[in-house]
């Protein structure tokens, strides 16, 4: 094979990247250059979501659906994450994950930065790899570090090299496009833990965000307005509640900062590419595991299915990609499994619930697919229909619902549940949220009265 005929992959994915916090999506203070540029020669999908997951540990189970094309229950080889002392969803063994398949193919698949899933996973998927985290969060500047093992015996104790993680995984990923088998396409998944906490943005991007011109969310509060299940986990705590704005502002201004440093670090990543005349054979992907709300609904985490924690930055270049596109389509960031294996021209396993992306653009309005349906625990439940979006809670044994029209509140800020004028989207959506429960196996939260098996929604 040859790199012209069989695209090369680098395939990037962030830690808590909110949707809006990049330039190239409006955002009035995050700096993203070198991500703008990325967007700018591909194509951006403005309404990416993952799946959610079953545990509070959400950046597994996200991880496991992205890598397995498949919904976020069927996924998770114990089919219960929660048993998982480890807060690790383990990907089933007899279930091919996407970089195993380019592996497969003939391609050299390549490791740096976080693995969040089961290291049986990691041995089948990588011939090779350097600067491997096993785990969920760390210290960036101490961060326990593995090399690819070919007998798959992880249980070394790890070393701790001097750098911050992002430098170290960037590092990694520059040495090998600088060393690789020129005779192999390859397949780099390059994993970081920015911008995850603790957020200690290195060097000039600990201030590069003034607090007083850090604005706060449009949809900042200073509480939750109720009990939605998960309101005293570990990320609700990590600052003092009733939220207050200034303290806020220290953390978006970390977060910002952690980005905008990311950002940089690839940048190399991608001068790297361009040095190697590669840019042109090899598809770029960007994605995050999951958003974040640092502020908004008076939330800090991910535990919640707002859209500034549901929703992910998805960005596409290279071979077969619509330059300085934005698909405004619902799309789950899952369907890179069949996009990139479509790509390449590789087949693709049967049942898998991933769907080619719309990579140009399309006569449809809004190419993409009819509903997204997410999931937290055995708490909470969402389904979209793009217009209307509906939450639906169970806490201790009492249920609320929430409807929000994102059209003409895109912050989620009016509550339209109660209102008689909305009753009839509202069961409509109770309907269409049971056919996805149905569809994907969940049996948490019983399907609303009326829901019908139609298991076209993830067809």
């Amino acid at each position: 094979m040859s790199g012209r005929s069989s695209p090369n992959v680098v395939f990037i994915i962030a830690d808590d990247h909110r949707h809006d916090a990049l330039g190239s999506s409006g955002h009035p203070v995050v700096q993203t250059p070198h991500l703008d540029a990325l967007a700018a020669r591909g194509t951006q999908f403005t309404h990416a979501y993952h799946m959610g997951g079953l545990i509070a540990a959400v950046c597994s189970p996200a991880r496991a659906s992205l890598l397995t094309g498949r919904n976020v229950i069927a996924a998770d080889a114990a089919k219960v994450a929660s048993s998982s002392p480890s807060c690790t969803v383990s990907l089933p063994a007899d279930w091919p994950t996407l970089p195993q398949l380019f592996r497969q193919a003939g391609y050299e698949t390549f490791i740096t930065g976080k693995w969040h899933n089961d290291r049986a996973a990691l041995h089948r998927s990588f011939s090779a790899g350097r600067r491997i985290f096993l785990g969920g969060m760390s210290d960036h500047t101490r961060v326990p570090l593995h090399d690819y093992a070919d007998n798959g015996d992880y249980s070394v104790p790890p070393r701790f090299e001097p750098g911050f993680s992002t430098e170290l995984f960037c590092d990694a990923a520059v040495d090998f496009l600088a060393q690789r088998p020129h005779d192999r396409p390859f397949f780099l998944y390059l994993s970081l833990t920015s911008p995850h906490d603790p957020r200690t943005p290195p060097g000039k991007f600990a201030a590069m965000y003034p607090l007083g011109s850090t604005p706060l969310p449009d949809n900042f509060s200073p509480d939750h307005a109720f009990d939605n299940g998960e309101i005293s986990i570990r990320d609700e705590v990590l600052a003092s509640k009733p939220l207050r704005p200034d303290v806020l502002r220290t953390h978006l201004a970390a977060y910002y900062g952690m980005i905008s440093h990311h950002d940089a670090q690839l940048g190399r990543v991608f001068d790297a590419l361009r040095t190697a005349k590669l840019e042109a054979d090899t598809i770029v992907v960007y994605v995050s595991d999951h958003g974040l709300a640092l502020g908004s609904h008076g939330l800090l985490g991910k535990q919640n299915l707002y859209e500034h924690s549901v929703r992910v930055p998805l960005l596409l270049a290279g071979p077969g990609v619509a330059p300085a596109h934005r698909a405004p389509g619902l799309v789950y960031s899952m369907d890179l499994f069949a996009t990139l294996l479509q790509l390449a021209r590789l087949p693709q396993p049967s049942r898998i619930e991933s769907q080619p992306l719309p990579l140009a653009p399309s006569d449809t309005p809004k190419p993409g697919r009819d509903s997204i349906f997410a999931l937290y625990k055995d708490c909470q439940r969402m389904v979209s229909d793009g217009r209307w979006k509906l939450i639906r809670y169970r806490v201790n044994g009492i249920e609320r619902l929430q409807l929000f029209d994102l059209e003409n509140d895109p912050h989620e800020l009016s509550d339209l549940a109660a209102m008689p004028a909305h009753q009839t989207t509202l069961q409509r959506l109770l309907i269409r949220l049971g056919d996805w429960q149905n569809a994907v196996g969940d049996r948490w939260m019983p399907p609303a009265a009326g829901s019908s098996p139609a298991t076209s929604v993830v067809q």
